[in-house]
């Protein structure tokens, strides 16, 4: 296994973990935490508003992330399928990542672009949050390696490798078909090239043979940035313990995501049983090609992306269950290699414990009822993804 988390004294030379508001326990207060996957800039892009104001709907603004505590997030843009059909990925990939930009700088009082774990801390230590610029869907559907510097210059510093649900040029997607068998050759140099530039691997929504050979591929360790875990959901989007304990062994982390789909059985059976099967094409692939103007329309409409059914009670979770998935993974790999990654304003449905990002601190509260001891929970809420970064980032182990 991987050498554990950074050392506390180390934090606290940072800076790391600075108390924001008075919220939860004393704990979470003065822990440092970080989540694995937000979704940003999309409802900003198209509705005009701002991430510095409190929403009234949606899971995520950058009020309620200091409510709930949050030290830092990798601020995760978003390509939808839905532009992946008239190939209108790139243009929507530079126009969130330079709209994230100019709303951070809008609000630099309270988030700043983090590009190491050391600028984590810095950040941290002047009271603001760290925004860690993190990429969900493809970059380019054929994998263009300049189109990726030009990603990595503009401060991107976390990409998933598959195109969301669907299979790629170089990499199979876990809901789509199988073209690859996992990696093909210009998905190495891929890996290769995010090695050279430090940039952090993410491989959730990868099929298992893609998450396997990427692991072998990559020389630093590769993230599974939001999910859960096959033996506990049968999912395609959960990861296989064979894929969970290779992750770990080279020092990679996992991300829980926060929605009873991936992480609640009893959920996840009444879904089976009372909702017709899923179409083939995956998610949000449009059936003939629109102007960019039109996909816009079409994605603007279900905005924000959040829960919109009713669960009954008897299978809505609670963060208990939640926070047993978390303990199956720790059970599996340990537990320096086991993460938070809500996927707040994509979609999932959350415990009923949790609302939006104000609540993060039930997490915390969900831990300790376990039982878990502080350094444990610490690791968990924040210091696993930092350790991760720090190595890909700055090469220190």
């Amino acid at each position: 296994m991987h050498a554990a988390a950074l050392s506390f004294s180390l934090l606290a030379l940072l800076g790391v973990g600075a108390a924001f508001q008075q919220v939860g326990s004393s704990l979470h207060r003065d822990a440092f935490v970080m989540d694995g996957h937000i979704h940003v800039m999309t409802r900003q892009l198209l509705q005009g508003s701002d991430i510095g104001q409190r929403y009234t709907d949606g899971h995520v603004d950058l009020v309620r992330a200091r409510e709930g505590g949050l030290d830092a997030m990798f601020f995760s843009v978003y390509t939808p399928e839905a532009y992946y059909t008239g190939r209108h990925e790139v243009k929507n990939t530079f126009r969130v990542l330079e709209l994230a930009l100019e709303q951070i700088e809008r609000n630099s009082r309270v988030i700043e672009v983090a590009r190491t774990a050391s600028e984590i801390g810095r950040i941290n230590k002047a009271g603001k949050m760290a925004a860690f610029l993190d990429l969900e869907g493809g970059f380019d559907l054929d994998g263009d390696l300049h189109l990726l510097r030009a990603l990595h210059r503009m401060g991107l510093r976390s990409l998933q490798l598959t195109a969301h649900n669907q299979t790629n040029a170089f990499v199979d997607a876990c809901c789509d078909k199988v073209r690859w068998n996992g990696l093909n050759e210009h998905g190495k140099k891929v890996i290769a090239e995010m090695n050279r530039l430090g940039m952090v691997i993410n491989v959730a929504h990868a099929s298992e043979d893609a998450i396997l050979q990427a692991v072998e591929a990559s020389r630093a360790p590769v993230i599974y940035s939001h999910g859960g875990f096959r033996g506990v959901v049968d999912h395609p989007r959960c990861i296989t313990d064979r894929a969970a304990k290779a992750l770990a062994a080279k020092g990679g982390v996992i991300g829980i995501q926060f929605g009873s789909s991936f992480n609640n059985p009893k959920y996840a059976a009444w879904v089976k049983a009372t909702r017709p099967a899923a179409a083939e094409r995956p998610d949000g692939v449009l059936p003939r090609q629109l102007t960019l103007m039109e996909v816009d329309q079409q994605v603007a409409k279900g905005l924000p992306y959040v829960f919109r059914g009713k669960i009954p009670d008897e299978y809505w979770m609670g963060t208990d269950q939640l926070a047993r998935v978390i303990d199956y993974g720790v059970k599996l790999v340990g537990e320096d290699y086991v993460a938070l990654g809500s996927d707040f304003d994509g979609g999932p449905p959350l415990p009923r414990q949790i609302q939006d990002v104000s609540d993060y601190p039930e997490m915390t509260k969900a831990m300790q009822a376990l039982g878990y001891n502080d350094q444990r929970i610490r690791k968990i809420l924040g210091l696993n993804w930092l350790r991760v970064i720090r190595e890909v980032t700055e090469g220190k182990r």
